[in-house]
């Protein structure tokens, strides 16, 4: 039976249900400010933490909990003498239940408060006296999650739900922690910390035998937790994966877009400036691999545009909206994950990935697309070339590196991609585009790094492709130039590498 309960809560969610039981087995209640109220104004009785320390709620409140008369009864060892002597001395008591959560700083972030709103958001009294009570789980459960009371009210082997409470204690602080050091400085590279809230256990990683949690980025970005899953199956580990690689490059096109994606590789993109028209193009880019893939589209996707992606089996589709006869026809594939996304979706600002013994963190990869610093070694740029360049300098930043990327007609017609070394690349792509498509005049190959040799500019004037987009920055260039010259091919460097791995 719980003796003594020191709580100070912001979310008030099921704590009249939690507390009342226990309060009529005798649970002495003490408490701050607003959940005082709270409580009384639930018929519970409660002494007054000012009560307990003989000092007032001071500085708006900033001041209220931290006194050794509250701090003595968190720390207390029940089994030392002279722990127990300071107790007596001071005429205070230990606690044995703590129910504790803090300011809501992560909602405020999303609030676009003030630098002092968002300064008076930052708990101190809240962590201190949860570490405290956590450090001495021995004797004391520790609640910082509302959705641990039931385990707190059902529990028969309190040692080992203290342990656990405690643990979700320290993890909790230092996740409420990592969110005020990135507020107050997003820039500081001395230390990393990636604040996550589990949002879900998946069924399985990308294979059955590995195990998957999906985790949540804390503070204000945008996530696949703040979609609209309107039908179809639960997410899989590979599914929101490729969501991600099909989102992020649909969202970097401002053109109206569809972009299909297997095993987190675009296998089909295109634009324009109707999405009807778009779509079809996507289902035509590569009839053969989209199948099974994910489609993201920045478009409102119609009953048109919805009987395309219907004649093909898909596993999801992620797009700002449906119509509803759209909807009603997709409703006939139970199993197709249908997702809207809201205006705020964005890519993540950096990348992650981890290593033996440690992670990389680097910026996200960003395609400003200069024209006026190109230097084309060739005829001058027709204008729908040149919108065929700074499209496919996107999708091949977006496949796994060495990629090459064949665009026609504002659409994608062969893709290469995580070959190593570029001739193969080269010849991937070309192999795709000939199942399905014809090289045209405007035929347009980006490759996302320096061609090292003069071979694949061979291969590629054999297949009759005029226009080279690269990066340049090999010490064979000046080769590679006069070689593309003498084929009657135009070269043009962005100067911009592209490397995905």
């Amino acid at each position: 039976m719980y003796r003594r309960a020191l709580v100070s809560v912001s979310d008030k969610t099921g704590l009249i249900e939690f507390l009342k039981p226990l309060v009529e087995k005798g649970l002495q209640l003490i408490s701050t400010g607003g959940t005082a109220q709270f409580l009384r104004d639930h018929q519970l009785a409660v002494l007054d933490v000012s009560e307990v320390t003989q000092f007032p709620e001071v500085m708006d409140g900033r001041v209220k909990t931290l006194h050794p008369k509250i701090h003595m009864g968190l720390l207390a060892r029940a089994n030392n003498p002279s722990d127990l002597d300071v107790l007596k001395k001071f005429e205070t008591d230990m606690f044995d239940l703590v129910v504790v959560n803090l300011y809501p700083f992560e909602e405020s972030l999303k609030k676009n408060l003030s630098q002092a709103e968002m300064i008076e958001k930052i708990d101190i009294g809240g962590p201190s006296m949860l570490r405290s009570a956590a450090k001495s789980f021995e004797r004391i459960s520790v609640v910082c999650d509302p959705k641990d009371y039931p385990r707190v009210l059902e529990s028969t082997d309190r040692t080992f739900l203290n342990k656990q409470l405690a643990a979700k204690v320290f993890q909790h602080c230092s996740y409420y922690d990592s969110l005020i050091g990135h507020y107050l400085n997003p820039e500081s590279s001395e230390q990393f910390h990636v604040a996550g809230k589990l949002e879900k256990e998946l069924r399985y990683g990308e294979n059955p035998h590995q195990k998957a949690l999906w985790y949540k980025i804390g503070g204000n970005l945008t996530g696949f937790q703040d979609f609209k899953i309107l039908q179809g199956k639960e997410l899989s580990y590979n599914n929101l994966l490729d969501l991600d690689a099909a989102l992020t490059l649909s969202l970097e096109i401002p053109e109206l877009n569809a972009v299909a994606v297997k095993h987190n590789n675009p296998c089909g993109v295109a634009f324009g400036s109707d999405a009807t028209d778009v779509i079809q193009r996507l289902v035509k880019t590569d009839p053969v691999s989209i199948f099974g893939g994910i489609v993201a589209s920045n478009a409102l996707i119609n009953l048109k545009m919805a009987e395309e992606l219907s004649k093909i089996f898909l596993e999801c589709i992620v797009a700002p909206g449906y119509s509803d006869e759209a909807l009603a026809l997709f409703s006939k594939k139970k199993n197709l994950r249908l997702l809207t996304y809201p205006k705020t979706a964005q890519k993540n600002p950096f990348v992650l990935k981890s290593i033996m013994g440690g992670f990389l963190v680097q910026d996200q990869d960003s395609f400003p697309s200069p024209v006026d610093q190109w230097k084309n070694f060739g005829q001058p740029i027709p204008e729908n070339v040149k919108a065929d360049i700074i499209f496919g300098e996107k999708v091949c930043g977006y496949l796994k590196s060495n990629s090459i990327a064949l665009i026609d007609n504002k659409m994608t017609i062969g893709l290469g991609m995580g070959q190593v070394n570029r001739v193969d690349a080269v010849e991937q792509s070309l192999g795709r585009a000939l199942k399905h498509h014809q090289i045209t005049p405007h035929t347009v190959l980006i490759s996302d790094a320096f061609f090292p040799f003069t071979d694949s500019i061979e291969l590629i004037a054999k297949h009759k492709i005029k226009w080279v987009f690269q990066p340049g920055g090999s010490v064979k260039d000046d080769e590679v130039i006069k070689r593309a010259q003498e084929l009657d091919v135009n070269l043009i460097f962005s100067g911009k590498r592209h490397f995905r791995h």
